[in-house]
Protein backbone atom coordinates (compact mmCIF):
# COMPACT_ATOMS: atom_id res chain seq x y z
CA UNK A 1 0.00 0.00 0.00
CA UNK A 2 0.93 3.44 -0.93
CA UNK A 3 2.34 5.58 2.28
CA UNK A 4 1.45 8.54 3.73
CA UNK A 5 3.88 11.24 3.04
CA UNK A 6 4.87 14.39 5.87
CA UNK A 7 6.28 17.26 4.45
CA UNK A 8 8.12 19.75 6.35
CA UNK A 9 7.35 22.76 4.95
CA UNK A 10 7.61 26.28 4.91
CA UNK A 11 10.72 26.99 4.51
CA UNK A 12 10.63 28.56 2.50
CA UNK A 13 7.67 28.84 0.75
CA UNK A 14 8.93 28.87 -2.70
CA UNK A 15 10.43 25.64 -1.55
CA UNK A 16 7.29 23.34 -0.21
CA UNK A 17 5.73 24.43 -3.45
CA UNK A 18 8.18 22.82 -5.60
CA UNK A 19 8.04 19.58 -3.49
CA UNK A 20 4.29 19.20 -3.65
CA UNK A 21 4.15 20.19 -7.55
CA UNK A 22 7.14 17.73 -7.83
CA UNK A 23 5.62 14.84 -5.93
CA UNK A 24 2.06 14.75 -7.81
CA UNK A 25 4.38 15.43 -11.46
CA UNK A 26 6.84 12.71 -10.58
CA UNK A 27 3.94 10.48 -9.13
CA UNK A 28 2.31 10.49 -12.49
CA UNK A 29 5.10 9.65 -14.45
CA UNK A 30 5.90 6.53 -12.62
CA UNK A 31 2.38 5.39 -12.71
CA UNK A 32 0.25 6.80 -15.10
CA UNK A 33 -2.68 6.85 -13.05
CA UNK A 34 -4.34 9.53 -10.56
CA UNK A 35 -3.70 7.37 -7.44
CA UNK A 36 -1.76 10.17 -5.99
CA UNK A 37 0.00 9.73 -2.82
CA UNK A 38 -1.64 11.63 0.08
CA UNK A 39 0.22 14.32 1.25
CA UNK A 40 -0.15 15.82 4.18
CA UNK A 41 2.30 19.57 4.76
CA UNK A 42 3.07 21.43 8.13
CA UNK A 43 4.42 24.35 7.07
CA UNK A 44 6.67 26.16 9.77
CA UNK A 45 7.35 30.11 10.96
CA UNK A 46 9.72 30.54 8.31
CA UNK A 47 11.42 33.79 10.18
CA UNK A 48 11.37 32.16 13.90
CA UNK A 49 12.41 28.95 11.96
CA UNK A 50 15.69 31.28 10.44
CA UNK A 51 16.02 32.82 13.55
CA UNK A 52 16.48 29.92 15.79
CA UNK A 53 18.71 28.16 12.99
CA UNK A 54 20.96 31.41 13.88
CA UNK A 55 21.29 31.90 17.09
CA UNK A 56 19.48 28.66 19.83
CA UNK A 57 20.15 25.37 18.31
CA UNK A 58 18.03 23.94 21.26
CA UNK A 59 15.13 25.42 20.06
CA UNK A 60 15.74 25.17 16.97
CA UNK A 61 15.74 21.26 17.19
CA UNK A 62 12.48 21.33 19.29
CA UNK A 63 10.74 23.84 17.13
CA UNK A 64 11.35 21.43 14.17
CA UNK A 65 10.21 18.98 16.47
CA UNK A 66 6.75 20.47 16.83
CA UNK A 67 6.34 20.40 12.75
CA UNK A 68 7.40 16.80 12.88
CA UNK A 69 5.37 16.02 15.67
CA UNK A 70 2.58 17.78 13.97
CA UNK A 71 2.52 15.35 10.92
CA UNK A 72 3.29 12.05 13.24
CA UNK A 73 -0.15 13.26 14.61
CA UNK A 74 -1.31 13.15 11.01
CA UNK A 75 -0.42 9.56 10.77
CA UNK A 76 2.17 9.83 7.89
CA UNK A 77 4.43 7.07 7.48
CA UNK A 78 7.22 8.82 6.29
CA UNK A 79 8.99 12.41 6.60
CA UNK A 80 10.58 14.53 4.78
CA UNK A 81 11.78 18.13 5.56
CA UNK A 82 11.43 19.97 2.31
CA UNK A 83 15.06 21.99 2.88
CA UNK A 84 18.39 21.55 3.15
CA UNK A 85 19.43 23.59 6.16
CA UNK A 86 18.11 21.53 9.29
CA UNK A 87 19.58 18.53 7.81
CA UNK A 88 22.26 20.17 10.08
CA UNK A 89 20.31 18.63 13.12
CA UNK A 90 19.02 15.22 11.40
CA UNK A 91 21.36 13.26 13.85
CA UNK A 92 19.28 14.72 16.74
CA UNK A 93 16.03 14.52 14.89
CA UNK A 94 15.68 10.85 13.92
CA UNK A 95 16.40 9.49 17.72
CA UNK A 96 13.18 11.52 18.47
CA UNK A 97 11.12 10.76 15.23
CA UNK A 98 8.92 8.06 15.46
CA UNK A 99 8.61 7.41 11.58
CA UNK A 100 11.10 7.35 9.09
CA UNK A 101 12.88 10.88 8.31
CA UNK A 102 14.36 10.78 4.89
CA UNK A 103 17.78 12.73 4.35
CA UNK A 104 18.32 14.65 1.54
CA UNK A 105 22.32 14.72 2.10
CA UNK A 106 21.90 10.84 2.01
CA UNK A 107 19.94 10.76 -1.02
CA UNK A 108 22.09 13.30 -2.93
CA UNK A 109 25.46 11.57 -2.11
CA UNK A 110 24.10 8.80 -3.39
CA UNK A 111 22.95 9.94 -6.84
CA UNK A 112 25.98 11.69 -7.13
CA UNK A 113 27.90 8.26 -6.77
CA UNK A 114 26.06 6.18 -8.44
CA UNK A 115 27.21 8.93 -11.56
CA UNK A 116 30.60 8.56 -10.65
CA UNK A 117 31.43 11.58 -9.48
CA UNK A 118 34.06 12.46 -7.11
CA UNK A 119 34.55 15.91 -6.04
CA UNK A 120 31.47 18.31 -5.64
CA UNK A 121 30.87 22.21 -4.92
CA UNK A 122 28.23 22.74 -1.95
CA UNK A 123 26.19 25.69 -2.41
CA UNK A 124 23.13 26.95 -0.23
CA UNK A 125 22.97 29.27 2.72
CA UNK A 126 25.93 30.01 4.98
CA UNK A 127 24.27 27.92 7.64
CA UNK A 128 24.48 24.81 5.35
CA UNK A 129 27.84 25.70 4.06
CA UNK A 130 29.33 25.92 6.86
CA UNK A 131 27.54 22.56 8.48
CA UNK A 132 29.12 19.16 8.34
CA UNK A 133 26.28 17.17 7.23
CA UNK A 134 27.08 17.15 3.54
CA UNK A 135 30.73 16.24 3.85
CA UNK A 136 29.81 13.89 6.12
CA UNK A 137 27.43 12.08 3.50
CA UNK A 138 30.18 12.34 0.86
CA UNK A 139 32.98 10.70 3.13
CA UNK A 140 30.43 7.95 3.70
CA UNK A 141 30.23 7.90 0.00
CA UNK A 142 33.90 8.18 -1.34
CA UNK A 143 33.46 11.15 -2.16
CA UNK A 144 35.08 14.74 -1.56
CA UNK A 145 32.47 17.94 -0.64
CA UNK A 146 34.12 21.45 -0.52
CA UNK A 147 32.57 24.82 -0.44
CA UNK A 148 33.14 28.42 -1.81
CA UNK A 149 35.02 31.19 0.12
CA UNK A 150 33.29 33.05 3.19
CA UNK A 151 32.74 36.03 0.93
CA UNK A 152 31.12 33.94 -1.92
CA UNK A 153 29.19 32.25 1.03
CA UNK A 154 28.03 35.35 1.64
CA UNK A 155 26.85 36.38 -2.03
CA UNK A 156 24.88 33.16 -2.22
CA UNK A 157 23.58 33.21 0.99
CA UNK A 158 22.34 36.78 0.08
CA UNK A 159 20.57 35.78 -3.46
CA UNK A 160 18.62 33.71 -1.37
CA UNK A 161 17.31 35.19 1.18
CA UNK A 162 16.48 38.32 -0.36
CA UNK A 163 15.59 37.06 -4.04
CA UNK A 164 14.95 33.03 -4.25
CA UNK A 165 13.30 32.98 -1.49
CA UNK A 166 10.15 35.10 -2.61
CA UNK A 167 10.20 33.47 -5.78
CA UNK A 168 12.72 36.53 -7.80
CA UNK A 169 14.89 35.56 -10.11
CA UNK A 170 17.41 37.80 -11.04
CA UNK A 171 19.57 37.34 -14.02
CA UNK A 172 22.84 39.12 -12.53
CA UNK A 173 22.57 37.03 -9.45
CA UNK A 174 22.57 34.19 -11.85
CA UNK A 175 25.60 34.91 -13.12
CA UNK A 176 27.56 35.71 -10.51
CA UNK A 177 26.63 32.05 -8.90
CA UNK A 178 27.80 30.71 -12.58
CA UNK A 179 31.25 32.83 -11.58
CA UNK A 180 31.63 30.72 -8.36
CA UNK A 181 30.88 27.42 -9.82
CA UNK A 182 33.17 27.68 -12.50
CA UNK A 183 35.90 28.56 -9.69
CA UNK A 184 36.45 25.19 -8.93
CA UNK A 185 38.11 21.98 -10.41
CA UNK A 186 34.66 20.05 -9.44
CA UNK A 187 33.04 17.43 -11.50
CA UNK A 188 29.33 18.34 -9.78
CA UNK A 189 27.53 20.75 -7.78
CA UNK A 190 25.16 20.20 -4.86
CA UNK A 191 22.21 22.76 -5.73
CA UNK A 192 22.29 22.40 -1.59
CA UNK A 193 19.16 24.82 -0.92
CA UNK A 194 16.13 23.91 -2.10
CA UNK A 195 15.05 27.12 -3.90
CA UNK A 196 18.86 26.90 -6.13
CA UNK A 197 17.09 25.32 -8.80
CA UNK A 198 14.80 28.59 -9.45
CA UNK A 199 17.94 29.44 -11.16
CA UNK A 200 20.74 27.51 -12.08
CA UNK A 201 19.84 24.37 -14.04
CA UNK A 202 21.98 22.03 -16.13
CA UNK A 203 21.21 23.84 -19.18
CA UNK A 204 23.71 26.35 -17.67
CA UNK A 205 27.06 24.38 -17.27
CA UNK A 206 28.97 21.31 -18.72
CA UNK A 207 29.43 20.51 -14.73
CA UNK A 208 26.84 18.03 -13.58
CA UNK A 209 24.36 19.63 -11.37
CA UNK A 210 22.48 17.53 -8.45
CA UNK A 211 19.09 19.25 -8.35
CA UNK A 212 18.28 18.27 -4.16
CA UNK A 213 14.45 18.43 -4.64
CA UNK A 214 14.40 16.44 -7.70
CA UNK A 215 16.61 13.82 -6.10
CA UNK A 216 14.91 14.30 -2.67
CA UNK A 217 11.55 13.61 -4.46
CA UNK A 218 12.78 10.51 -6.11
CA UNK A 219 14.11 9.15 -2.84
CA UNK A 220 10.54 10.17 -0.81
CA UNK A 221 8.42 8.45 -4.06
CA UNK A 222 10.50 5.43 -3.93
CA UNK A 223 9.90 4.96 -0.03
CA UNK A 224 6.02 5.53 -0.49
CA UNK A 225 5.24 3.41 -3.20
CA UNK A 226 7.51 0.11 -1.98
Amino acid sequence: MDKRIGLLGGISYESTKQYYELIHRRYFEIKQDYYFPEVVVFSLNFQKFTDYENTDTPRYIEYIMEGIQGLEAAQVDLIAMAANSPHSAYKSLIKQTKVPLISIADATLEKAKEYGLRNLLLLGIKHTMDADFYPEAGTQNGISVVVPTEDEKKVIDDIIFSELCIGEVNEGSKQKLLAIINKYPVDGVILGCTELPQIISQDDTDIMILNTVEIHVEAILKYSLE
